[in-house]
């Protein structure tokens, strides 16, 4: 799973940018769906983290059974937050 292709496949395109208000909500809700019904973990924290990346992620006790994979989570969270912080220096 690459961005690219999450982003065409719940909101038809792959420019972030151009994706309308209806179409965010409607591909947010269907990626939800796609979590709830996925049984890889790898696929699950893809695409946990791509909803992370839209505010709309689960939270980690409900999208993650293993506690390995909501510390890899909160690592995920972290990196994406010190990243943020270093873009604003």
């Amino acid at each position: 799973m690459d961005l690219d292709t999450l982003l065409i496949r719940y909101f038809g395109t792959a420019d972030a940018g151009a994706v309308g208000a209806e179409t965010l909500a409607s591909g947010i809700e269907h990626c939800r769906v796609d979590l709830g019904l996925e049984q890889d973990r790898g696929k699950r924290f893809a695409l946990w983290s791509f909803l992370h990346m839209f505010g709309s992620a689960p939270d980690l006790d409900v999208a993650f059974e293993n506690q390995e994979d909501r510390e890899a989570a909160r690592n995920f969270m972290d990196l994406l937050a010190a990243s943020e912080s270093d873009g604003e220096s």
